[in-house]
């Protein structure tokens, strides 16, 4: 997905896009998404940590998420079984943790409540 870059964009001048892939996203609105993928911020945003996520590229998406309001964002971490759930605060647009749900929930999506996860079959033991 392409999406504006506050910091980039403040260096230089101008409007500058950035790319990211997240792990999975939903986009409700469909004129967002063209031949080279999602242009825009979609509806919801899911980050698996691995091995090779360091701290500062989860700082980074978190940061640009926020600052494109990206109105939920899941940080899943499958060495910890947890799942980080944030929400982007109409008022302030900024985030702030829903929840932070384990192994044994079942997860439901701030945005999407009908949205359900039995993490107990996410994190198989």
């Amino acid at each position: 997905m392409r999406l504006k870059d506050g910091q980039k964009a403040a260096i230089n001048n101008e409007n500058i896009l950035t790319t990211v892939q997240p792990d999975l996203c939903i986009i409700c609105d469909l004129s967002k998404i063209d031949t080279k993928g999602c242009l825009g911020s979609p509806d919801l945003v899911v980050e698996i940590l691995s091995e090779g996520n360091s701290k500062k590229e989860m700082k980074t998406k978190y940061e640009l998420y926020e600052a494109n309001e990206i109105p939920e964002y899941w940080i899943v971490d499958p060495t910890h079984e947890t799942v980080h759930q944030f929400a982007l605060d109409s008022s302030t647009q900024k985030y702030f943790l829903v929840k932070i749900w384990i192994d044994e929930d079942t997860f439901s999506s701030y945005l999407f409540p009908d949205l359900t996860i039995d993490l107990n079959k996410v994190f198989t033991h």
